[in-house]
């Protein structure tokens, strides 16, 4: 669960989930929104690999991705549930009668 984290951690690779959401894209593609250089969205795409949050399909020359929104929903959800356990409102005392 830490590298999907380290990975929503930053705005660019967030950004690439949010246009991954309207269906797959090449890095060509992706790169062209984005004002970085080709090799700082290469590490972006590594790291969103790494934690398992998009495929990458080779189509040709090109490289296309595909988001996998089911890791990201697990993920979040263990992240909730994390908070869950143990977080129950405490019961206040009862003060004795006088």
């Amino acid at each position: 669960m830490s590298s999907v984290f380290r990975a929503l951690s930053d705005p660019t690779r967030r950004r690439v989930l949010q246009f991954l959401r309207q269906g797959p894209m090449s890095a060509g593609e992706l790169s062209a929104r984005f004002q970085v250089s080709k090799p700082t969205m290469s590490a972006h795409f590594a790291v969103l690999k790494e934690a398992d949050l998009v495929h990458a399909e080779k189509v040709g020359k090109s490289v296309i991705y595909h988001l996998k929104l089911s890791v990201l929903e697990e993920a979040l959800l263990g992240f909730v549930h994390s908070f869950g356990r143990g977080a129950e409102t405490p019961t206040p005392k009862e003060e004795p009668a006088k």
